[in-house]
């Protein structure tokens, strides 16, 4: 039976920053408030839950943030059961518990990613406390949602990325390898590399053969194109690689490679990034200059788009009618149309990537677009 709507909740966001997690944070509030429920705001994640660190939230401090990037209230990757303390990794749940008990909430409302799913399933099958996420990742790799927030913005800046590197391929006459975010998901880059009209479009869920991507760039030179875009997603792996762990069981490959290079000091090992290592291979087959660039931390960046502002807006007046409903232990997701609650049992330790059958993939190839197979 759902419990009253008087209470104390308390909200934190917890991971990698992007944008719309003030929009969410207003959105939570400003509805919880409506039910006559108290709001409380832990700074900097979870630590700020293990060190007690909270700020009441009211009408005042929400308002206004709307439209700003990043969050307000601090974020960390810091995990209760692996905190870092003194130099020692300790495991501070049942800290994080007590300091829940000691603000007598009602709930635990935790922003983020995958990782934020698991740690908030596992501060309440272990300390026993209610908890409710919503699904927040540039990544779009949640599971049990259409969308989390922070995607459209991130999918719209590397957009903009592919298109002025459009222009000096174009005056250059260069092959321009674009590394985009994704972790170990293609949704980031197969969006942007679709929309910004990439030619080649690498993404973790299709081992990519590199003489597919040569041989494309080769018959765009042949046909009078002279430049070329290619989209790659960070978690990429090549054919050679996707065999080489099937057969020794490896569930994943380091995120860049080593290579020597030669100095006035001696041989030293440089980390080198996977679109790097492409590149340096593409120009060494086709004989044409390639260029790499990383859009990093600039996707995470900036002020949410009108999508994420609403869709955050929603995600987050839906959480606060389930919380004034006494609804807990979900995570409110996005199926089709509507804002709707999802067991978190069935989300954490989950991760969604991009069918083989998906629609954007057909989309892709029916506009010739390479995507490495």
């Amino acid at each position: 039976m759902p419990k009253k709507s008087r209470g104390t909740i308390g909200i934190l966001t917890a991971g990698g920053d992007c944008p719309g997690l003030n929009a969410v944070i207003r959105g939570v509030a400003k509805a919880a408030m409506h039910y006559g429920i108290r709001v409380l705001g832990f700074q900097d994640g979870f630590r700020g839950l293990v060190e007690n660190r909270a700020i009441e939230l009211d009408n005042r401090l929400v308002s206004g943030i709307l439209t700003q990037g990043g969050t307000f209230l601090g974020s960390s990757r810091d995990k209760p059961h692996k905190m870092p303390v003194g130099g020692r990794i300790m495991d501070l749940t049942s800290v994080a518990v007590r300091n829940y008990r000691r603000r007598k909430l009602d709930c635990l409302v935790c922003l983020g990613g995958n990782g934020t799913q698991k740690n908030a399933f596992r501060l309440h099958e272990r300390g026993g406390i209610d908890v409710l996420t919503l699904p927040k990742t540039i990544d779009n790799d949640v599971a049990e949602t259409d969308i989390t927030f922070g995607f459209d913005s991130a999918m719209a800046i590397a957009t903009e990325a592919i298109d002025r590197l459009h222009t000096t391929a174009t005056s250059h006459h260069r092959i321009i390898v674009c590394e985009i975010m994704g972790h170990d998901a293609g949704w980031l880059c197969l969006g942007a590399g679709i929309a910004g009209g990439a030619d080649i479009i690498l993404i973790p869920e299709i081992p990519y053969d590199l003489e597919a991507v040569v041989r494309t760039l080769t018959l765009r030179r042949k046909s009078g194109k002279r430049f070329s875009l290619v989209a790659v997603a960070e978690g990429i792996i090549s054919k050679e690689e996707a065999d080489a762990r099937a057969r020794g069981g490896k569930k994943r490959k380091p995120a860049a490679t080593a290579v020597t290079q030669q100095s006035p000091e001696g041989v030293h090992l440089v980390h080198e990034s996977v679109a790097s290592r492409l590149a340096r291979q593409i120009q060494q087959r086709t004989g044409v200059e390639a260029r790499v660039t990383s859009l990093g931390h600039v996707q995470r960046g900036g002020p949410p788009t009108p999508f994420d502002r609403l869709l955050c807006t929603r995600l987050g007046t839906k959480a606060g009618e389930l919380l004034a409903q006494g609804h807990y232990n979900i995570m409110v997701g996005v199926k089709g149309t509507e804002c709707v609650p999802v067991p978190l049992e069935n989300v954490a330790g989950l991760k969604r990537t991009v069918p083989l059958d998906h629609p954007w993939l057909k989309t892709a190839r029916l506009v010739e677009t390479c995507l490495g197979d």
